[in-house]
C-alpha cells in the first residue's frame, strides 16, 4: 500500500481524519475496533502506570499502522492510550479490513505483510527491553525508527527504551 487511494480502496468503509499535535485518539478503557494507518504526522501508544508514569508502547510515523490488537481481537476495553505527537493524517480502518473475504490475494499478501513487520518489531523489542543493555536498545531504537530522533523529544525515546533521560544522554555522548 503506497498511496491513500490504495489504503483507501482496502475498506470502502475507511475514514481519512486529521488530528492536531496532542489530541488523544484513544483512551485507556474504551472499546476501539480501529486501526490506525498513518498517512502523515506521528502518533504514540503507551501506558500510565498507578504512579502516573508514561511508559512508550510504540511510535508509528508515515506508513506504519497503530492499534491495540488485544482490544481488536478479543473485543476487550483497549489498555493503550494513543495520541498524536504532530498535527497527524490517518486512515481509520474497522477491525476486519485487513481479512475481508473480498480482498484480493495480492492486496492480502500486502496486508499480512504489514502486520508482521509491526509484529517482528514488537517481538524484537520484547526481547531486547528484557535482555539487551541500553545502547542495544537505543541503536535498535534508530534502526527502526531512522527519521525519529528528531521528531520526538529526549524523554519520550527514554521512556521507550526502558531507561532515563539522564541515561539516554550518556548513550548518545559516547555515540558521537
Amino acid at each position: 500500500m503506497e498511496t491513500l487511494e490504495e489504503i483507501l480502496k482496502q475498506d470502502k468503509n475507511a475514514k481519512t481524519k486529521l488530528f492536531k499535535k496532542g489530541e488523544v485518539i484513544q483512551n485507556k478503557g474504551q472499546y476501539s475496533p480501529h486501526t490506525y494507518f498513518v498517512s502523515k504526522g506521528l502518533l504514540r501508544s503507551y501506558i500510565i502506570d498507578s504512579k502516573g508514569k508514561q511508559h512508550i508502547f510504540m511510535f508509528a510515523c508515515e506508513g506504519w499502522i497503530m492499534a491495540d490488537l488485544e482490544s481488536i481481537e478479543f473485543e476487550h476495553p483497549t489498555e493503550l492510550f494513543i495520541d498524536c505527537l504532530e498535527d497527524t493524517e490517518v486512515v481509520i480502518f474497522d477491525r476486519n479490513w485487513m481479512t475481508k473475504p473480498d480482498v484480493e490475494a495480492d492486496q492480502l499478501l500486502q496486508n499480512i505483510r504489514l502486520l508482521y513487520r509491526r509484529m517482528g518489531v514488537l517481538q524484537k523489542r520484547i526481547l531486547m527491553q528484557m535482555s539487551s543493555p541500553a545502547i542495544d536498545r537505543y541503536t535498535h531504537f534508530l534502526e527502526t525508527y531512522p527519521q525519529l530522533p528528531n521528531r520526538i523529544p529526549q524523554h519520550m525515546i527514554a521512556s521507550y527504551l526502558g531507561i532515563t533521560p539522564q541515561a539516554l544522554s550518556t548513550i548518545r555522548a559516547q555515540n558521537r
